[in-house]
């Protein structure tokens, strides 16, 4: 199983930019699809989840600004980031708790990719 991300990139302040994470390999199920961030020097943080049941949730810090979503059918999910600030600029990650033909579950994770929120 493999995830690729895409879309990161230098945007301006007040910008958007959407972020996608496709999975691929022996899937046969993807359970929780998620999408992380990581300062300089810090660990990395959630910053919106979406369960099979496409129940949501999201960092304080970014609610009513990103929107995560899923095609199930393509095994890809996205981040939509609106009204992007400095702070926003960090690391992304995305990660997905998925279930290998034959295997069990585990969590794997995305190459991670730059945004920069600068004027």
């Amino acid at each position: 199983v493999e995830l690729v991300e895409s879309g990161g990139g230098l945007v301006q302040p007040g910008g958007a930019l959407r972020l996608s994470c496709a999975a691929s390999g022996n899937i046969f199920s993807v359970y929780t699809s998620e999408w992380y961030r990581q300062f300089p020097g810090k660990e990395r943080e959630l910053v919106a989840s979406m369960t099979s049941s496409n129940t949501t949730n999201y960092a304080d810090s970014v609610k009513g600004r990103f929107t995560i979503s899923r095609d199930k059918d393509k095994n890809t999910w996205y981040l939509q980031m609106n009204t992007l600030k400095p702070e926003d600029t960090a690391v992304y990650y995305c990660k997905g708790t998925i279930m290998p033909w034959g295997q069990y579950e585990s969590d794997y994770w995305g190459q991670g990719t730059q945004v920069i929120v600068s004027s």
